[in-house]
């Protein structure tokens, strides 16, 4: 099918999913959780295809974002089951006014319609968009990355499996066949067809977006994700933050990309920072993290010298950029020139610095002692999620369920005119 017949089955969908109550989409659901790992052969051979065909063409560190597992199928599954567990959104009364005429208003939640996504090598990302979109009354369109295309297009063959099962249309959930750049500039511009559209994936793909995109689009972002360490901070707390924000999946979006110290530390701080990351990572015959430092850093400790670039750049891999800031107030400014808005910490014992620092800084999420890696939609316990916002209208942080619907107003009466 052509992208325009997709969409326009997306839309003759619509119906069958307004009408379907919590049970049956729920019913759904685990359905579709139970076809997941029941097709997990055949799940994990289109994997290991895409897998063969990335190879030498995308780094190491892209081909686990893109690699799946039985692991990893099972993890699938199971966010489908937590969100058939979690509270349906649609239909919620979220406001009740009685007006002196005797007419009742009341705001209602309801699904946003057909919603699309737009998103690169992480083929979980299918499977969590279907889910939450059918729980919140929504038909979910698909757009995938021709890296994953083959599992994609597998786990996709799964859930309408499942939907199928329920009752309910396998349009519900579809994948283009199309992965060429006119498939993605075709959702964008799919106006009366699409009623929101998210788009997954790297700085290029977000900027085309949110420039061209002529349905509404919600702006999920890049991530230049800073652990600022204050001199108040437990240096061994703060490395065992920053080694995780950064190695322990630095091919995410929540991976910190940036290290600030506080100056009356960072001689101290900094050379253990470098033997954490660098030589006892090298030590264990782990990827050791290169560390691009600025002009005090590189006073302190060796390293690569950092480039112009470097602190506005989403490396996606085990490289950090390291810095040193007079304090919590520059380290704020620091994030405001060159963070994306997405996650960024402070790690300190004084209250009165980290809760000034969570004031100045202008981020979806602000960790204080927390790694940056739990920006995330079931760590959130929003089951899974559909991105990340960094945009602040209607939806900022983790999309779950809720920012999938839209509202409308109910109003009840006995004849009133005006």
């Amino acid at each position: 099918m052509t992208t325009m017949e997709i969409l326009q089955a997306a839309q003759a969908a619509r119906p069958a999913l307004l009408r379907a109550g919590t049970e049956k989409k729920n019913a759904a659901l685990l359905a579709m959780a139970d076809a997941l790992w029941a097709r997990r052969d055949r799940i994990l051979a289109a994997n290991a295809s895409d897998m063969d065909a990335a190879r030498g063409h995308i780094s190491e560190v892209m081909l686990d974002r893109l690699a799946l597992t039985e692991e990893r199928v099972a993890a699938m599954a199971e966010g489908v089951r937590q969100v058939a567990a979690l509270p349906d959104p649609v239909g919620r009364t979220l406001r009740t006014v009685e007006r002196p005429n005797g007419i009742t208003i009341e705001k209602r939640s309801v699904p946003m319609g057909v919603v699309a996504i737009i998103y690169e090598s992480r083929p979980n990302v299918t499977s969590d968009a279907a889910a939450l979109a059918l729980k919140s009354g929504n038909v979910c369109v698909l757009r995938g990355g021709k890296e994953a295309f083959q599992s994609a297009n597998a786990i996709v063959a799964a859930l309408r499996a499942g939907l199928e099962r329920a009752g309910l249309p396998r349009e519900a959930v579809s994948l283009l066949q199309d992965v060429s750049r006119q498939s993605a500039n075709d959702l964008m511009r799919a106006v009366g067809l699409v009623d929101l559209l998210i788009p997954r994936g790297g700085a290029g793909l977000i900027r085309s977006c949110v420039e061209n995109a002529l349905v509404p689009c919600i702006q999920t972002g890049t991530g230049i994700c800073h652990v600022y360490v204050d001199r108040d901070a437990d240096p061994e707390m703060a490395l065992n933050i920053i080694d995780n924000a950064k190695t322990s999946r630095p091919s995410v979006c929540n991976a910190e990309e940036v290290c600030l110290v506080h100056r009356d530390i960072a001689e101290s701080f900094l050379p253990m920072l470098q033997k954490r990351l660098v030589s006892d990572r090298a030590a264990a015959g782990l990827h050791p993290v290169e560390l691009r430092l600025d002009r005090r850093a590189a006073a302190i400790i060796s390293g690569t010298p950092a480039g112009e670039a470097d602190f506005d750049t989403e490396f996606l891999d085990y490289i950090l950029a390291v810095g040193v800031v007079d304090g919590a107030e520059a380290a704020a400014a620091h994030i405001a020139a060159h963070s994306t808005g997405h996650s960024d910490c402070i790690v300190t014992a004084s209250r009165s610095t980290a809760e000034s620092f969570i004031a100045l800084v202008d981020s979806a999420a602000v960790y204080w002692n927390v790694s940056t890696r739990f920006t995330d939609g079931g760590e959130f316990g929003l089951g899974c999620e559909m991105g990340i916002s960094t945009q602040k209208l209607h939806a900022r942080g983790p999309m779950g369920l809720e920012e999938l619907c839209s509202y409308q107003y109910v109003i009840t009466g006995s004849g009133q005119i005006r």
